[in-house]
């Protein structure tokens, strides 16, 4: 009887077979972290860090920006009190000229870029109205899920449907130079990748902006959503309330101590959520435009780590620990008087 109980639960074992794996015996790298090996991978990343912060916030300071806030300048003065009033007015004159100087030749192409700040395009419920098979395909022209409030307009479907859609930026710049009109291209400045797969060629605005309220810029219902390069751009939802995004390019050089007339059509309402609006005019460098934390960012940690390099190579030859002395595993031992 003894006997055929072990030989049955011998026979049920749950015990898994024996390999190198499931007993993790395979080989494996084990570096041991002594004092040299710690300070030259110190003293690695500081020599590589470095240089690259260097080249890096060199190839920042080379790009020439030129930032202009006109949201409050634009507004009239008598209704410097009342700015809410004046852009929400059908009869106020929402034309404005500013002037920029360029400071350094900026060569083409001269990226213009619209800022506002406060604008929280990350809500959760502003970034699901949309429908993504509706900006697609037309056979879905129909489908409004998640588009509410701006779903239908007199009890038809709209299209695009939702609030991203709904609140296109719709403010315009003219540029001239010494009263010479300058060109401003809009090839390419949406991404390609969302062209030609987010956006339909045979999807065309229907009922847009033809509620009770109006949100922002109106589409051409004549030119498919996937040519619409403005609207693509901007239903690329940022993720901080202060972006930016792309309006055009000057394809042309703008020399140094130049004046940039622009002429702004100031429409877009930033009055109600006290929101800020900024025209932008930049170059690039090979790791993209203005931004100087990138090479701060690689200097900081490359110069962090060379000191703690000195630091250590100080230590350890002032005070050298011997490599795996036990008596240092407490607080309580002096290692000097046992």
């Amino acid at each position: 009887m003894m006997r055929g109980a072990t030989s049955s639960s011998s026979s049920k074992s749950k015990k898994p077979n024996y390999s190198k794996f499931t007993q993790q015996e395979l080989p494996a790298c084990k570096p041991i972290l002594t004092p040299g090996y710690v300070i030259g991978v110190f003293i690695a990343i500081g020599v590589i860090f470095i240089p690259v912060g260097l080249v890096s916030l060199f190839a920042s300071k080379s790009v020439v920006e030129i930032v202009d806030r006109y949201d409050e300048e634009c507004v009239p003065h008598n209704y410097s009190n009342d700015m809410l009033a004046y852009i929400q007015s059908s009869e106020t004159n929402k034309t404005c000229t500013r002037s920029l100087n360029v400071t350094k030749k900026m060569k083409s192409p001269v990226y213009i870029y619209y800022q506002l700040d406060n604008f929280y395009q990350n809500h959760r419920r502003y970034v699901k109205s949309r429908n993504d098979k509706q900006l697609w395909s037309r056979k879905h022209e129909g489908d409004t899920q998640n588009c509410a409030p701006e779903a239908t307009a007199n009890g038809l479907p709209i299209v695009p449907c939702g609030l991203i859609a709904w609140s296109l930026f719709n403010d315009s710049y003219g540029f001239s130079v010494n009263n010479k009109p300058v060109k401003v291209s809009k090839k390419n400045i949406a991404w390609e990748s969302d062209k030609k797969h987010k956006f339909g060629s045979d999807v065309y605005a229907k009922n847009f902006q033809n509620g009770s309220l109006i949100g922002g810029a109106k589409l051409n219902s004549s030119i498919p959503l996937s040519e619409q390069d403005d609207l693509i751009v901007w239903m690329r939802t940022a993720a901080l309330p202060t972006f930016r995004k792309l309006y055009g390019k000057i394809v042309e050089d703008l020399a140094a101590n130049e004046t940039v007339t622009v002429v702004i059509e100031n429409n877009y309402n930033t009055y109600s959520f006290s929101g800020e609006k900024k025209l932008v005019l930049s170059t690039t460098s090979w790791i993209g435009g203005k931004n100087d934390f990138l090479g701060i960012a690689y200097i900081t940690v490359g110069g962090m780590c060379l000191f703690l390099a000195v630091t250590f190579i100080l230590v350890y030859v002032i005070r050298p620990r011997p490599l795996g002395d036990p008596s240092f595993l407490s607080w309580n031992i002096n290692p000097e008087g046992h």
